[in-house]
């Protein structure tokens, strides 16, 4: 008897129609991206590339390798009562520490208060050796709230930030954890 082929299908992509009434509202020139029926939801702009991973989602500017930056997502769900004590600062500057790359620069922890989440994010400056040295960002985020954990992460070139950090404002204040939706087609959202 053969050995059943296990699937490592996560994520499953599907198109829908909207209805005329949508709720669904983005800024001009963005698009809304919604994994987990609305465990994560951000504004990303409209142009950009989308790819899946195993464990993550990403865009780029550009689709590879003539991107200029990505911006990376993964989330899990959390028993929430692990929520309210959880160190996000302590963990963000732990992860800030701990990177490998060529750090020249580390930022401050700016702390975003939403009424079900709590965000940090910091900025690293490096330097990126795999071609020509050249000077570059990583921002990282973390999101707690709403029974869902997400870490961001959005890396560009440093020549490039002024095109670039509007982006990551629109990202961080469109970030919206844990706020499910039971109707795709009309943007109709209701906590679990």
């Amino acid at each position: 008897m053969g050995k059943r082929k296990k699937s490592n299908l996560k994520w499953i992509k599907e198109t829908l129609e909207l209805d005329q009434d949508h709720r669904w509202q983005a800024p001009e020139g963005y698009k809304i991206f919604v994994a987990g029926r609305g465990a994560v939801r951000f504004d990303v702009p409209q142009s950009w590339h989308f790819e899946v991973e195993e464990n993550s989602f990403w865009f780029a500017d550009k689709k590879p390798p003539d991107d200029d930056c990505r911006l990376e997502v993964s989330f899990n769900h959390v028993p929430t009562e692990q929520l309210q004590d959880f160190p996000l600062a302590g963990i963000l500057k732990k992860i800030a520490r701990e990177d490998k790359r060529d750090v020249i620069e580390t930022g401050d922890v700016v702390k975003l208060k939403r009424q079900t989440a709590r965000i940090v994010w910091t900025q690293l400056k490096f330097i990126d050796h795999q071609a020509d040295p050249r000077e570059a960002y990583s921002r990282i985020g973390i999101g707690l709230g709403s029974g869902v954990q997400c870490l961001l992460t959005f890396e560009y070139w440093a020549d490039q930030a002024e095109a670039q950090i509007p982006i990551w404002n629109t990202v961080m204040n469109s970030l919206t954890l844990g706020l499910y939706i039971r109707d795709p087609r009309t943007g109709l959202a209701f906590p679990d």
